[in-house]
């Protein structure tokens, strides 16, 4: 066991300055966080026109990753179709969307203490 090709445990893992990662190695991660404000009004755009996932989450204020899962569940409201492996959104779903859920956003309440029509006591 004491042979001329075997290396010892130092020469086998490298210095520890060796072991900086090329940055051409690093795996790219994807960006998670909410897009900035989409730059155009979707009030313009013709109905048949597709936007990107990405496009489609700044108008929506979501991140691409809600997007994500929203499509996996193929009932959702925020209709999407695949063209060339990418998921698209007509501009005129997404204005349906925005639409329905406009509609279905409460209105705020009035807090109080006891969560119902009293007044808070003094």
């Amino acid at each position: 066991m004491g042979g001329e090709d075997e290396k010892t445990q130092m020469e086998a893992l490298g210095t520890p300055g060796s072991r900086k990662m090329l940055s051409t190695t690093k795996r790219r991660r994807k960006n998670r966080g909410m897009p900035p404000p989409a730059t155009f009004d979707i009030d313009t755009l013709p109905g048949s026109s597709n936007l990107t996932a990405l496009e489609a989450a700044a108008v929506i204020r979501r991140t691409p990753g809600a997007l994500e899962q929203w499509r996996r569940d193929p009932n959702h409201p925020l209709k999407w179709r695949y063209v060339d492996g990418r998921p698209l959104y007509r501009v005129d779903a997404v204005r349906d969307y925005l639409v329905q859920r406009d509609k279905t956003i409460k209105t705020p309440q009035p807090h109080n203490a006891h969560g119902d029509a009293r007044g808070a006591r003094p």
